[in-house]
């Protein structure tokens, strides 16, 4: 059973009011994405992570060393698929009912989780992500380095952002903290995060 590429939730163009053009996504999914895929393909071919779905073969791979190709391309699949379901054309803003609640219980204030999010999104040492999270029934921020991801401790990712520098480098050139800005005043899919908490 071959991995496969999902197809983006929107089409290139669909951001291109909200700070993100046609030309990242025919990078950033059209060749990055589908590059993880198509690598993960080629290393898990004829073995026994074939069969197996993506999220085992990312807690399997990253408990072996041995494997480090694997996990990285499967993580950076995973990682890529739940960053476009992240962003929606004219998102942003706060979100509301019981995601927002839980914002202000754990973080104190919407406005201290922005801050909190946008600081690990612009601290992460070169690539990696930031992401909100359930862990163990509280939310919190975190980052992760490269392909790294929230499953592999055990939290429950709810919305992320690739800090990775091809992820805004065409729209925001070196302008890491204008990108954090931009996804969380216009891109940010408040349902989607609100629908993972569940």
């Amino acid at each position: 059973m071959a991995f496969t590429q999902l197809p983006l939730p929107y089409d290139f163009n669909a951001l291109e009011s909200y700070g993100m053009k046609a030309e990242t996504f025919e990078y950033h999914y059209g060749k990055h994405h589908k590059a993880y895929v198509d690598n993960l393909n080629k290393l898990t071919e004829s073995t026994d992570l074939a069969d197996k779905s993506l999220e085992e073969v990312i807690q399997i791979s990253f408990k072996d060393a041995s494997k480090a190709g694997v996990f990285n391309n499967a993580a950076q699949v995973w990682n890529h698929t739940f960053f476009w379901n992240s962003l929606k054309p004219a998102g942003g803003g706060v979100p509301t009912g019981v995601l927002a609640d839980r914002i202000s219980q754990d973080f104190g204030s919407f406005d201290k989780f922005k801050e909190e999010f946008s600081t690990a999104a612009a601290t992460q040492f070169g690539s990696g992500w930031a992401w909100l999270v359930d862990d163990g029934g509280t939310l919190k921020v975190i980052k992760t380095p490269n392909a790294e991801n929230p499953l592999v401790h055990g939290k429950k990712p709810l919305l992320t952002i690739d800090v990775w520098e091809h992820a805004y480098y065409i729209d925001f050139r070196n302008a890491r903290p204008a990108f954090i800005k931009n996804f969380l005043d216009n891109l940010a899919n408040w349902e989607f995060a609100a629908a993972n908490l569940g």
